[in-house]
């Protein structure tokens, strides 16, 4: 209640329009669909049973609403969670952990990524799903850091300052990515979160 009380007031203080804010799984879904919000902030973990009940509902909505923005946030690193938000390959998807929000600044950009049809993935999920797997075949050691970086949701221009190269050579990274990874040049930019899956699923 706290955290859902304080996200209300942290959301419309960056002139956000919360239209709705729900405090139990059951009531999620309707409120999704009948809202259909630019961008959906849940918790995983929802009353009656404190599961899953909010991550259910966030897959339903989208299944019934291809593409709705939802960013899910979660206490602990449960990569099972952000390989389930994408498995239907649209964009508008995100997975961070609560602490995350006492970045106001980064939580806010985070949601405007998220409601602009980005991905966004927790650092640290993305840091212990690296630790349990082997790295994409094919890949060298640098497109592999670039991939991560897109797991986190960074552009371009963001992964060129983090790695101190150009946007030239990243988007050639990307490039290179795309084309070991079977995917056809597109102006999709679907392709990123494929490439994310791939990661997530690897």
């Amino acid at each position: 209640m706290l955290l859902r009380d304080g996200l209300t007031r942290l959301l419309q203080a960056f002139d956000f329009d919360v239209v709705e804010a729900v405090d139990n799984g059951p009531d999620l879904l309707p409120a999704l669909l009948r809202h259909r919000p630019d961008v959906a902030i849940v918790d995983v973990r929802l009353p009656p049973t404190q599961t899953d009940e909010g991550l259910k509902a966030a897959i339903a909505a989208r299944a019934e609403i291809p593409g709705l923005p939802v960013l899910v946030l979660s206490q602990h690193v449960e990569p099972l969670y952000a390989r389930e938000l994408l498995t239907d390959h649209a964009g508008g998807v995100g997975y961070l952990l609560k602490e995350r929000v006492a970045d106001v600044e980064q939580f806010v950009a985070t949601v405007h990524q998220v409601a602009s049809g980005g991905t966004a993935f927790d650092p640290e999920v993305v840091a212990q799903m690296m630790a349990r797997r082997k790295p994409l075949a094919g890949l060298t050691a640098r497109e592999h850091e670039v991939l991560r970086h897109i797991a986190e949701g960074r552009s371009n221009a963001a992964i060129a300052a983090r790695l101190f190269i150009t946007e030239k050579v990243v988007s050639k990274h990307i490039n290179n990515i795309f084309a070991k990874l079977g995917m056809p040049p597109s102006d999709d930019d679907n392709r990123r979160v494929l490439a994310v899956l791939m990661f997530l699923d690897a």
